[in-house]
């Protein structure tokens, strides 16, 4: 029998948490939109519960840190928090209690739990399995996919200048206050933030002029052209296995659950 030392156990947690990055891009693609739809069409608190401990557990396998991503997925839960206080009150039901003459109700409250955790479980799951990709893959991958090139080409382009455009708002925001301009409620403040947007699309449209020029000049020609092709391996098999198990599993819940 082989006994598992303290370096044996650290490096087993290292390769499980690097696990979901092996899998293949395409395969975690096709994975997260399978595991959100499922997800979607639960309706049991024991299912969605289940559901969130999955997404979890994808968390744990992958080498995103936790605290940080759960820290993003408060942003998500910033919108919910809202829908949290005001569904037991829209939504009629036995009273929990009674406020400046409103009732909350339960079957409200349930709702709104059940919102929140298919939310939090589908946007972690995606989180996990197609955020962490990189651009650059994640393109690629679509493209392998049969996605229409162009929209792939625009997904690619939008993520790699996303950075650049909010650097050029930095730049006009500060030769702006330079020129002594404070934002206030009158015309000529509404007016200033017009030309600030009419600026940055006429220096994007100028932008994407240039990168076209350049792109042609080193030979592009609407097409992308792959250096290594994707390949399955038996990991990615017994990965998709997991998952479409792990589906069957909550969809199982929920018909037990859903019914009672």
């Amino acid at each position: 029998m082989t006994l598992l030392t303290g370096d044996h156990l650290t490096e087993r947690s290292a390769t499980l948490r690097g696990l979901v990055d092996e899998i293949d891009p395409r395969a975690r693609i096709l994975l997260a939109v399978f595991y959100a739809v499922v997800v979607v069409s639960l309706s049991s608190l024991h299912a969605l519960t289940g559901a969130m401990a999955a997404s979890l557990t994808l968390l744990a396998l992958s080498p995103m840190p936790a605290g940080r991503t759960l820290r993003r997925m408060v942003a998500v839960d910033g919108f919910i928090v809202a829908m949290l206080v005001m569904l037991p009150f829209s939504v009629p039901g036995e009273a929990m209690f009674t406020l400046w003459g409103l009732a909350a109700s339960w079957q409200g409250l349930w709702q709104a739990v059940e919102i929140a955790l298919t939310a939090n479980a589908v946007v972690l799951a995606l989180m996990v399995l197609v955020g962490s990709l990189e651009p650059v893959t994640l393109g690629h991958a679509l493209h392998a996919l049969k996605c229409p090139e162009a929209l792939v080409h625009l997904m690619m382009f939008t993520i790699r200048y996303i950075e650049v455009l909010r650097d050029e708002y930095a730049r006009l925001r500060t030769s702006m206050k330079v020129r002594g301009f404070r934002p206030r409620s009158t015309w000529h403040t509404y007016r200033s933030y017009g030309y600030l947007v009419g600026m940055m699309l006429v220096r994007a449209l100028e932008r994407s002029e240039r990168i076209l020029v350049a792109m042609k000049c080193r030979g592009f020609q609407g097409r992308i052209i792959l250096l290594e092709e994707f390949r399955l391996s038996p990991r990615d098999v017994v990965f998709a296995v997991v998952v479409i198990g792990v589906c069957a599993a909550l969809v199982g819940l929920e018909a037990v659950y859903g019914a009672a």
